[in-house]
């Protein structure tokens, strides 16, 4: 595994994998890996010859009184998973290479960046979609890799790729969990032993309604309120919602089109998102 903090010296790495018509894939992170990563990384050894992960912890996606500094950091640790799950470049650049002086060009993203976490954080995914934008230009992949756990993330990501009519394949990997079902994160650091009992909630409530679902309740109220009831442990409930799939507007009842139940919840200081889909997978594959 090469570890390349330069986009010039990654450029000339990459230009010889595509001069040999290898097909290179890209997972972008911000570090700490975790099983949810390493899922990224393995569905990219699975359908490509080369795997690239990026690390960058992105300071335009964080707000003012975000975690950006505190953000969990472990460089070596997070090489040698890299090194063992066959990445082929590390790619991990500094802020001054990403954000030269006097940048001032961002990607605004449209619709899809204003309801659930847009709300709350404002400016989120206008960084969110520069940065991925950056990447994908200078890696230049075949085919990119996020997870569900995100998942207006990837609907941002999504509609960027076909409107820029960027000539790259979009892969979502389903949500990897801990064994007691708590969706994976680099913040789940954060929580104390008794908070992380508690943010089990979440992904009961989510749990809850998606079974209710699957045994034939379409009404978005009755679903909504299903899950809800299981998340009087979090200590704020920032979001509890039902949108489509697809545009991310609230839900019409009943329920005829692909749904996502997403919740964004603080636990002590420590805000955590999850989601389930309601009906088809969504977006699992798709080029711009």
């Amino acid at each position: 595994m090469q570890t390349i903090t330069r986009v010039a010296e990654l450029r000339s790495n990459l230009a010889k994998s595509r001069g040999a018509d290898r097909r290179v894939g890209l997972v972008p992170t911000m570090g700490y890996l975790h099983d949810g990563h390493m899922a990224l990384i393995a569905a990219s050894q699975a359908q490509c010859d080369v795997t690239v992960v990026s690390i960058f912890v992105n300071p335009t996606q964080f707000g003012p009184n975000e975690d950006l500094s505190s953000y969990p950091r472990d460089f070596l640790r997070d090489e040698e998973l890299c090194r063992d799950g066959g990445v082929a470049i590390l790619f991990a650049p500094d802020t001054q290479e990403v954000y030269r002086s006097h940048f001032e060009t961002f990607v605004e993203p449209g619709d899809l960046a204003k309801p659930l976490c847009g709300v709350f954080r404002p400016g989120h995914f206008r960084g969110v979609a520069t940065v991925v934008c950056k990447l994908f230009n200078m890696v230049q992949p075949d085919v990119v890799f996020f997870g569900q756990k995100d998942f207006q993330q990837c609907a941002v990501v999504r509609r960027m790729v076909i409107d820029l009519n960027l000539p790259i394949e979009m892969v979502t990997v389903p949500t990897v969990r801990e064994r007691d079902g708590l969706a994976m994160s680099s913040r789940n650091r954060y929580l104390s032993k008794e908070e992380r009992q508690r943010a089990l909630a979440i992904n009961r409530g989510l749990s809850a309604a998606l079974d209710e679902f699957r045994s034939g309740e379409r009404n978005v109220e009755k679903l909504i309120a299903v899950a809800r009831g299981h998340l009087e442990a979090v200590d704020r409930l920032q979001y509890l919602e039902l949108v489509d799939g697809d545009t991310l507007k609230t839900a019409d009842s009943p329920l005829r089109r692909p749904a996502a139940l997403c919740a964004a919840a603080y636990v002590g200081s420590t805000r955590l998102i999850d989601n389930v889909l309601l009906g088809c997978q969504l977006g699992s594959a798709m080029r711009g």
